[in-house]
């Protein structure tokens, strides 16, 4: 996994302060992963039930694992959001 560094100064440009935008990249994140969850459980409860459950046994259920593999294709929530922040699509105000 290849890790990218984000300079500050690009988040700077964004907001007025730089922690501030971080706080607010991360609530959208939140966000963002509980928007993931959502999606991810419909989607499982679309799947039908093995007809016989034994616990010995581990078996694979092919649907339920493209489903899996799909979710983890996906952008991250934090660098989505981080992202969304720097292409200025992410507003926030003081209340």
């Amino acid at each position: 996994m290849q890790i990218t560094p984000v300079d500050l100064r690009i988040i700077d440009k964004e907001a007025a302060n730089v922690y501030e935008a971080i706080i607010v990249a991360s609530k959208r994140a939140r966000k963002i992963n509980d928007e993931n969850k959502i999606e991810y459980n419909s989607q499982i409860a679309t799947i039908p039930a093995p007809a016989v459950e034994d616990d010995s046994e581990d078996i694979e259920n092919p649907a339920q694992l493209q489903i899996a593999l799909d979710f983890e294709k996906k952008e991250k929530p934090h660098i989505q959001a981080l992202n969304e922040l720097l292409a200025g699509k992410t507003k926030f105000r003081y209340k």
